[in-house]
């Protein structure tokens, strides 16, 4: 009896045993939790947050500071040319990339060919490359190869690759996410903020940010260049402002989901609300009509009757610094940006047709897919296309600024810069894309300010490694180094960077 009563208990005991293992992830799991992830939340985060972090006050003011949109102050020792390893923007944009890239390594692996997944991971490659395409405008040659490869090939001590080979394979990896783009195919919907999974309008915007690829690089690669431009022009491009890539934000709800200048009030530092001179000075000069619409009179000129607009220096000295009276000097509009009733709130830019037009009027000069006849054209699209943003909403062009959209009796160069200029007034709030491509192009032409820093008053040319980055991959990050003309110092420059 004993032994038989012995016997069912171990039978019963193993019979319970393979019960549970058979049910355990069903029965462990609770009934609420997430055990896939909708990758239309991803793409709206990574989208939301590359857009803002172009205009959040740190470390975007250093960048601001440094082309002379804003003024900058001691609050950033960086703005005053002060060398500081930039751990925020390397970190920030490899979390943007291994968050978008999980779509194409583990939530839509496998669907490359399937109308369920194949757009979608499409969209999601793009959007990593524009991403890619700013980390190493920064910084210069990153590690790209040998990571964002999905969590089971982690690699944390992965090669630096040169900024010439990630741009070749940025370049071929675009043409095909783009020919896999598929109208009729599954769209991620509202979870889109760009285009609402609008297949039309994404590969408008595929198309051209090839064309920013193409010119990006057209002093280091000529040829290279002027193919991926060319074939760039062939395509439909971004055609109208309504074609912008743009975020939505909210006036009404937390700081971070209103516009990054607005936050800059919200929850900004007083030496950081300021516009530079350089800026200031371009917009009063030629009548720019967005001056009063960017730009808020100095406090003391209002009260003495005579409303007038004045910026403050880049990188002052301490003397200088402790003669300066605030009020004398231009915040950001406050009637524009901080203005939480504002309605509708001014969306936040990713690319726009301004953007696309200025780039085809360069191209034009060059004879890249147009004529050096049709330059004066796209470059007087780009300035209306730019003054008709919000928060502007300019569509008429004051007499006293048609000036500013004539090429007539300019040499080649002096076309360049006016394309520069107005290219770089119309990337205000957009700091990483105004730094970019005012190294590239050298336009406007901008003076250091007095304060030396660590860059001897030159202003910089590149962002430093993360200390992280050097501390744990010390070996891949020294031949790194060992590539840069300077070290890793603010005045090394990219591979394209030959101006």
């Amino acid at each position: 009896m004993k032994n038989t009563l012995k016997y069912i208990l171990i039978t019963g005991i193993v019979c319970f045993s393979q019960a549970c293992t058979d049910d355990f992830e069903k029965i462990n799991t609770p009934p609420t939790s997430v055990t896939t992830i909708d990758p239309g939340l991803i793409l709206s985060k990574v989208q939301k947050d590359a857009a803002f972090s172009e205009g959040y006050e740190y470390p975007n003011n250093q960048y601001g500071s440094w082309i002379q949109h804003w003024a900058g102050g001691v609050l950033i020792s960086s703005s005053r040319y002060i060398e500081q390893s930039d751990n925020s923007a390397w970190e920030s944009h490899y979390t943007l990339i291994r968050n978008i890239s999980q779509i194409r390594t583990e939530i839509l692996k496998g669907q490359e060919s399937d109308p369920a997944g194949r757009t979608k991971l499409a969209i999601a490659r793009i959007v990593e490359i524009s991403v890619w395409q700013r980390l190493t405008d920064l910084f210069g040659d990153v590690p790209y190869s040998q990571t964002a490869l999905g969590s089971a090939d982690v690699n944390t001590k992965p090669v630096f690759d040169t900024q010439e080979s990630v741009y070749k394979s940025l370049i071929t990896d675009l043409d095909a996410a783009t020919a896999q783009l598929t109208a009729g195919d599954v769209s991620y919907g509202n979870a889109d903020f760009y285009y609402k999974g609008d297949v039309a309008k994404w590969k408008k915007y595929a198309n051209s940010l090839k064309l920013r690829l193409g010119m990006r690089i057209r002093y280091a690669d000529p040829a290279l260049a002027q193919k991926t431009v060319t074939e760039a022009m062939g395509q439909p491009l971004l055609a109208a402002n309504s074609d912008d890539a743009t975020v939505p934000t909210y006036n009404n709800a937390t700081n971070a989901n209103v516009h990054p200048v607005l936050n800059h009030f919200l929850a900004g530092s007083p030496d950081l609300k300021y516009l530079a001179d350089a800026f200031v000075t371009k917009l009063v000069g030629s009548a720019d009509p967005r001056l009063p619409r960017i730009a808020q009179p100095s406090v003391n000129s209002v009260k003495a009757g005579a409303p007038a607009y004045k910026g403050i220096g880049v990188a002052l000295t301490d003397e200088i610094l402790k003669t300066i009276i605030k009020d004398d000097y231009s915040t950001a509009s406050t009637l524009t940006f901080f203005n939480r009733d504002y309605s509708p709130a001014i969306p936040c830019i990713a690319m726009s047709f301004a953007d696309v037009s200025f780039y085809k009027a360069e191209a034009a000069l060059e004879g890249w897919g147009a004529t050096e006849a049709d330059a004066e054209k796209f470059y007087q699209d780009g300035v209306k296309a730019a003054l008709a943003q919000a928060p502007y909403n300019i569509t008429v062009i004051p007499a006293g600024f048609e000036k500013e959209l004539s090429f007539t009796g300019l040499t080649k160069a002096q076309k360049l810069e006016k394309i520069g200029t107005q290219k770089w007034i119309q990337l205000f709030g957009r700091s990483y894309e105004a730094f970019i491509e005012w190294r590239r192009m050298g336009y406007p032409v901008l003076k250091a300010g007095p304060f030396a820093g660590s860059t001897n008053g030159t202003i910089p040319r590149r962002t430093i490694y993360s200390s992280r980055e050097a501390l744990l991959n010390e070996d891949n990050y020294r031949e790194a180094v060992g590539r840069l003309s300077n070290g890793d110092s603010y005045i090394s420059k990219v591979w394209w960077d030959k101006k």
